[in-house]
């Protein structure tokens, strides 16, 4: 082997065990925190949810070392969805329940996990939200199938995946992601509405009041290939992140929404925002995850 060659061979695995292997980085604690309520219109709740951690532990079963020489390092993921179903009374709640509940069965079923940040590459993670959401739309090809008259039904999806302090987000539809920063709020997801579509051309917003819940983009098997937008957030200490059904963002103001997550207490600022959309007139079902980072 000439000097060239082996000087390439030591630089590769350089490389590599620099991406291989993630710094210990800072330490987060995050507190999770959701609601969901029919609304004051509605007879039943065509939203769902759900909140979930991922966990890697290496656990020793048996070993002559001295224990306190092995530290093993835990990592912990968390999951958050919320899901507005489409379709009428008889279906939307339903729509909405198996997108989840398709997620969630596909995540156990994933080969691997991002469990670390270290250089991932977006065409992996917009590789591994496209996976999801095809398995979502089998799923609601195959019951379409079986159920031609649910052929009409379907959902937003909105997602977070947390590794504190980074998080990736997949987003279908008008449910919304919100990240609250030191008193100001910024949405991070846009709406895949008709109205959002014509403003993005040049109309003004008064000029499509009425398209504002016309969705461009959802989930439902009339649909043969659904892009998800896939976006990373690097959080900060004390920031919040907000998912929300239209429920919430429809009745609540941006300024009243940053009010609330200012709450010191997150349960506190989940309650405020539920009062806020029924006082409102709670026209909608509401739904509604926070989460907020802090360092340990």
């Amino acid at each position: 082997m000439s000097d060239q060659e082996r000087d390439t061979q030591v630089d590769v695995r350089g490389n590599f065990r620099h991406n291989f292997f993630a710094d210990k980085g800072h330490e987060y604690d995050i507190e999770l925190v959701s609601a969901s309520h029919v609304g004051k219109k509605r007879l039943r709740n065509e939203d769902h949810f759900a909140v979930f951690r991922r966990t890697r532990v290496c656990e020793m079963l048996m070993s002559n070392l001295p224990s306190d020489d092995v530290a093993f390092v835990e990592d912990r993921a968390y999951g958050l969805v919320v899901a507005d179903g489409i379709g009428g009374a008889e279906f939307g709640d339903f729509a909405s329940q198996l997108a989840i509940e398709t997620l969630l069965h596909a995540a156990g079923l994933a080969t691997s996990w991002i469990m670390k940040f270290k250089d991932l590459d977006a065409q992996q993670v917009n590789e591994r939200a496209a996976a999801y959401v095809d398995r979502i739309q089998d799923a609601f090809r195959e019951f379409g199938m079986e159920e031609p008259n649910t052929k009409t039904m379907g959902t937003t999806l909105t997602t977070a995946y947390l590794i504190p302090p980074h998080a990736i987000l997949a987003h279908i539809g008008d449910s919304r992601a919100y990240v609250w920063r030191n008193g100001f709020l910024t949405q991070i997801t846009r709406d895949q509405t008709l109205a959002q579509s014509l403003i993005d051309a040049g109309a003004s917003e008064e000029k499509v009041r009425g398209y504002g819940n016309v969705l461009v983009n959802s989930l439902g098997s009339g649909r043969d290939h659904i892009d998800a937008d896939v976006m990373h957030v690097e959080m900060e200490s004390d920031d919040r992140i907000l998912l929300c059904t239209d429920g919430l963002s429809d009745m609540v103001s941006d300024d009243l929404i940053s009010e609330a997550l200012s709450e010191s207490n997150m349960q506190t600022a989940c309650d405020a925002l539920l009062d806020l959309a029924l006082d409102a007139g709670g026209r909608d079902n509401i739904t509604l995850v926070i989460g907020r980072i802090t360092a340990a």
